[in-house]
């Protein structure tokens, strides 16, 4: 088992609406996300900087990516988001996400 987690910058102007879209994610994309392997999945909001951090669990971090990005439901999901982030290198957050480098882990 992997365990991943990320970063990404969320817009302060669109921080509320953020919160409020994932208040209520599509029931196909939570479908997506489990069929894809992606489990104990969280998401951290900074309120004060718009910094996103994310968790998951997972046994092939990259098949789980490439698992969503072969969804329908993945790909209009990103296209809604796009607008929420700040200095994205990638044209969707699912591929522009900065992964964290794990030093150290409690049992």
């Amino acid at each position: 088992m992997e365990r991943i987690c990320f970063r990404l910058k969320v817009k302060a102007s669109m921080m509320e609406e953020y919160k409020a879209r994932h208040a209520d994610v599509w029931p196909e994309m939570l479908a997506a996300l489990s069929e894809t392997g992606w489990r104990n999945y969280s998401l951290f909001l900074d309120e004060n900087d718009g910094t996103l951090i994310g968790y998951l669990e997972t046994d092939d971090f990259k098949a789980s990516l490439a698992g969503m990005g072969n969804t329908d439901v993945n790909k209009r999901w990103q296209e809604d988001m796009a607008p929420f982030f700040e200095s994205l290198d990638a044209p969707t957050a699912d591929t522009g996400l900065i992964e964290l480098k794990q030093v150290f882990f409690l049992k």
